[in-house]
């Protein structure tokens, strides 16, 4: 079983045949599928499952923390199921593929504390951007 089906169960979420197969088209390393992509390897999976279905299953994941939604360069937004290990986001300018990435070092360290404006951050979020060896 996936690691993000594992989690899922464990949370309890009730799993449909059709939230089922919107997780198992979600899984795996680098993954950053838009709504659409889901739908369409979902449908070769289950061929009745609706793209409102996806979209809803989606959100869900989303609210319960389980995928991240990347937005990129007003592109249309992507799902990330690596949301339990710490990443950063590697970009291509040309064609919008997305990679995960983890650099290592502390993020905040490059943010020095006269620069924080008093913030108490919780959270920081890099994107690389270049282009991909197919596009470049």
């Amino acid at each position: 079983m996936s690691g993000l089906l594992e989690r899922l169960r464990g949370r309890g979420w009730r799993m449909t045949s059709q939230r089922r197969v919107v997780a198992e088209v979600l899984d795996g390393d680098h993954v950053h599928l838009t709504a659409d992509e889901v739908h369409a390897r979902a449908v070769q999976r289950l061929p009745e499952i609706s793209r409102a279905t996806v979209y809803n299953a989606l959100g869900e994941l989303v609210a319960l923390g389980e995928v991240i939604e990347v937005s990129t360069d007003g592109r249309a937004k992507r799902y990330d199921p690596n949301a339990h290990r710490p990443h950063q986001h590697l970009v291509c300018s040309g064609c919008g593929i997305i990679r995960d990435v983890h650099p290592t070092g502390d993020p905040l360290s490059g943010l020095p504390a006269q620069e924080r404006f008093g913030f108490e951050v919780s959270k920081v979020e890099v994107t690389y951007r270049g282009l991909c060896p197919s596009c470049a």
